[in-house]
């Protein structure tokens, strides 16, 4: 591709929006936006809006491939491109595959696989996320308890495996009560510099201090599968509130969370929010009753966007997308398109520690999304070239 500079945008930067164009090299990488390189396509955007590519931090799967699903390396390294190469459609241009409670081996097949990459005209694989299987069984939601362990009974090597901790892994999710979870914490960040995430738990809010000073730094879809906020006893939850709050992800779907309470933990803390989706792999596939996989032996329902074990009210996960869920969040805390993109942006930049993309920087990836007020896309761009 030659060097491309698009002009007459809106960028969406630091939850506000600047008139300025946005000039990518050859390379697909950002740069001042004069002198212009020779030979540079010039594209009028008409006043659209530029937002940084999307980063979902929670995925399970969609087109009925799921990250905990492993039969043999070819069909599911197919999966994994195939997945990255739809996820774009929703505005996403990175990702962290999200492998759930399973057992060790299947941990130890799948995540190979899920390592950070990039193929052309795809969202970046940018680590797996592991949620699981340091889990509290009673907030088990649909993860499998017969996979659960206890952290003081169980290393973290032994159940994902060294070369994966150091290769593959960039987030975990565990339930900081559960004896011995401190120390797991500590050797994930000390020792791994994984990022640790509080989720699944029921864990009381001195259990999440103590888990934030051991090095904890976010909370997983925040008030699902946690105790519920109580004005005694906030419990994992009320650490939004806190000056120094961990980031914390919601799923913005009416299905995990009602329209008000979503409003009101991203007013708790707008510059700690992340949106998720926590799709799974019904995602673009027709309703009806679909099979289990290892993490989930039952059969599924899917009607809309919500997938419920069958003949069960158990909640599985959405079918939603993240452009979705950031328009849901325009609407419902009254916020403009410029300050809920931060939530699928640079806010899981900075969580992450991602220095290469979601934010419209100098030096930074070109991956970034044109759309209008509305929050609909019109354009996907990954590293200077348009894929959607």
């Amino acid at each position: 591709m030659p060097p491309t500079q698009l002009t007459n945008g809106r960028l969406c930067k630091g939850g506000r929006l600047v008139p300025s164009s946005l000039t990518i090299d050859v390379n697909g990488v950002i740069i001042p936006n004069s002198p212009l390189p020779q030979d540079t396509l010039i594209i009028d955007l008409k006043n659209a809006i530029i937002s940084p590519g999307f980063l979902e931090l929670q995925i399970n799967g969609a087109l009925g491939f799921h990250f905990a699903r492993y039969e043999d390396p070819k069909s599911y390294q197919a999966g994994v491109v195939t997945l990255a190469q739809y996820l774009p459609s929703t505005g996403v241009t990175g990702f962290y595959p999200t492998v759930p409670t399973v057992a060790p081996e299947v941990f130890h097949f799948v995540l190979p696989f899920l390592m950070p990459s990039n193929q052309p005209d795809s969202a970046s694989v940018l680590g797996a996320h592991v949620e699981g299987p340091f889990l509290a069984p009673s907030k088990k939601g649909a993860h499998d308890a017969a996979n659960m362990h206890i952290p003081a009974e169980a290393s973290l090597e032994s159940i994902y495996g060294k070369a994966n901790l150091i290769q593959s892994i960039r987030l975990v999710t565990l339930a900081p009560e559960l004896p011995g979870a401190l120390d797991h914490v500590k050797a994930l960040r000390s020792v791994y510099g994984i990022r640790v995430s509080m989720g699944h738990s029921a864990a009381n809010h001195e259990e999440g201090l103590a888990a934030i000073k051991a090095g904890a730094s976010l909370l997983t879809h925040t008030l699902n599968a946690m105790n519920p906020l109580h004005h005694r006893e906030p419990g994992l939850a009320g650490l939004i509130s806190d000056g120094s709050p961990p980031y914390f992800s919601l799923i913005a779907d009416s299905i995990h969370l009602h329209p008000r309470v979503v409003a009101l933990a991203y007013r708790s803390a707008p510059d700690h929010c992340i949106l998720i989706t926590d799709s799974i792999e019904l995602s673009g596939l027709p309703d009806g009753v679909h099979p289990g996989h290892a993490q989930i032996p039952f059969n599924q329902v899917k009607a809309g966007n919500k997938v419920t074990i069958e003949n069960t009210d158990t909640l599985i996960g959405t079918c939603i997308g993240l452009d979705e869920c950031v328009r849901n969040l325009m609407n419902w805390a009254a916020i403009p398109l410029e300050k809920a993109v931060k939530c699928v942006t640079e806010n899981v930049a900075d969580a992450m520690g991602l220095q290469d993309r979601g934010k419209l920087e100098l030096g930074r990836r070109g991956d970034f999304v044109i759309l209008g007020d509305d929050g609909v896309i019109r354009e996907t761009w990954i590293l200077g070239k348009r894929v959607v």
